[in-house]
């Protein structure tokens, strides 16, 4: 089948045979003989020309991201194609499902994480029996058939859920693209713990699978501890801290809804409810009001949402982020242990780690990083493409 073309700088040659994904629309030339780039609807399939490079992607005709390269030799991925794609990625998966003792059981991981598994803007997660998948852009409603076909091939499934990306508000949403509805109160385990999920209208896919191992770093530090838990969500860092031994956890987040979900996890997982508090608030204001008031913890664990989702916006993130562990160490007993991380892929882990240097001077107090991770194992990053590494988790020791 012949290709419409796209020709992408020279410049990019290199990164692209590399096996980087992406060409940026600002990084395509006009064809021979038209005076500026081509533009095609959503969804068509291209050949990207750039040097002596050849490939072949997805056509967006919305944002930055101009086209998504697929790692196929020749042709247009077939549905075949998309069947060994799934299931390579269901097999790296296999020490999550198969390594953990029954106590530390996990239902719950990312199964396909976009340009790690060779699918581009697309991400799959599974819960117990429900796949959920999300589309980064438009142009890759042209997978979503043959797509289902594959997970339903490789995993026995009861449904198939298919949010999009809620920054593509022409497309935002969440539906059953296949088989049952997964039920509101969906219970998985993560490491032995219980979790209810909303497939259909929590937040992310239903759960921050990302923080999987970090949470479970911070479970021994937490023995017979006064625990804080910033930007709490759901509490799945507080309900490891109670397992962890804590004397008392204060969860607090914006969110409404934060506090009755976190009391109901803690229920479902058999936790004294009277070691566990709730309290509905601005994070940066109640840190800077407890601050004020000299209250203090000897765990204090940060886990704010993504404070920059463009380039513009770094600076002011790091700021953020910088004013944030400032409040975070000032309400932190000596000795006591941040945890504190970072979401936002326009703050690289040295600037980062510069803003966390900058919080303890102004806190006056002295930081010793102990650990530092990223995702959990199911969220691989390409040597190729660094942009798949957003998280940044910190752990450590303050004087």
């Amino acid at each position: 089948m012949k290709l419409p073309v796209v020709i992408a700088s020279p410049a990019i040659r290199r990164s692209l045979a590399q096996g980087h994904p992406w060409v940026y629309r600002d990084q395509i030339t006009p064809l021979k003989g038209r005076s500026t780039p081509p533009r095609y609807p959503s969804g068509t399939w291209v050949r990207v020309l750039s040097g002596s490079f050849e490939g072949v992607g997805l056509w967006n005709a919305e944002g930055a991201i101009a086209v998504r390269l697929f790692p196929v030799d020749g042709g247009v991925p077939d549905e075949k194609w998309l069947v060994e794609r799934v299931r390579a990625a269901y097999a790296l998966r296999a020490p999550i499902r198969e390594w953990a003792p029954p106590e530390r059981q996990t239902t719950a991981y990312r199964w396909v994480y976009g340009e790690s598994d060779g699918l581009p803007g697309v991400v799959v997660d599974l819960y117990d029996r429900w796949a959920v998948v999300v589309l980064y852009a438009r142009g890759l409603d042209a997978l979503l058939a043959p797509l289902l076909v594959a997970l339903r091939s490789v995993a026995s499934l009861e449904g198939i859920v298919v949010r999009r990306d809620a920054r593509d508000t022409a497309s935002a949403g969440a539906e059953v693209a296949w088989g049952r509805r997964p039920p509101a109160d969906l219970v998985i385990q993560e490491n032995g713990l219980s979790f209810y999920v909303d497939l259909l209208r929590g937040q992310k896919t239903g759960f921050f699978l990302d923080h999987r191992d970090n949470r479970a770093t911070i479970e021994p530090w937490c023995a017979g501890a006064e625990v804080l838990n910033a930007f709490a969500y759901t509490g799945a860092f507080s309900l490891y801290a109670l397992r962890g031994g804590a004397a008392h956890v204060t969860g607090v987040d914006i969110a409404p809804a934060s506090a009755p979900e976190t009391r109901r996890i803690v229920a479902l997982n058999a936790m004294p409810p009277e070691r566990n508090e709730s309290v509905v608030a601005d994070c940066f204001e109640w840190l800077t009001h407890a601050a004020e008031q000299r209250r203090q913890f000897d765990v204090v664990i940060v886990d704010p949402p993504s404070l920059a989702r463009a380039k513009a916006s770094r600076h002011a993130a790091a700021r953020a982020y910088t004013r944030l562990n400032t409040l975070a160490l000032r309400c932190l007993r000596p000795g006591g242990v941040l945890a504190t991380a970072s979401c936002t892929s326009q703050v690289s882990p040295d600037a980062f780690r510069e803003a966390l240097a900058a919080a303890a001077a102004q806190a006056g107090r002295r930081l010793l990083i102990l650990h530092e991770a990223g995702h959990a194992i199911d969220h691989p990053v390409p040597a190729h493409f660094p942009e798949a590494r957003y998280l940044k988790f910190v752990l450590g020791i303050a004087e």
